[in-house]
């Protein structure tokens, strides 16, 4: 079992930035990581999605050139890092853990295993 803490969310003005984090009670190293987000009324999302290795990523056309998805697995820690920050991505940020071994970065929401309680983040305009 692996727990995932997610840290980092808050309140920012447009156009400004925020860095999450996704801090795994065990080793992720193996594991392919991804952040989804999900804001009231609306289906759970894909934002970012990262390698086991860190080489390979993949991101949701409204973020590409915006957020970064990184992973330090010396730390058991992936980071989201979010720039020109807009109201529509306020929501909750997910992290999940896809328990596949060295599988790819996945886009899809119920592929992954593991899942955070979820971090707020508040953009206003």
């Amino acid at each position: 079992q692996v727990q995932l803490v997610e840290s980092g969310g808050g309140l920012v003005q447009a156009g400004g930035s925020l860095r999450l984090s996704c801090a795994a009670s065990g080793r992720i190293s193996d594991y392919a990581m991804g952040w989804f987000r999900q804001a009231p009324g609306n289906e759970r999302e894909f934002v970012a999605a990262i390698g086991w290795n860190g080489f390979r990523t993949s991101y949701a056309d409204p973020v590409k050139g915006r957020f970064t998805i990184s992973r330090d697995n010396a730390k058991n820690t992936v980071f989201l890092q979010m720039n020109s920050l807009k109201p529509e991505d306020a929501a909750v940020y997910y992290c999940a853990l896809d328990y596949s071994h060295r599988g790819p970065p996945k886009m899809i929401a119920h592929e992954y295993d593991y899942w955070g309680q979820g971090t707020q983040v508040t953009v206003s305009s």
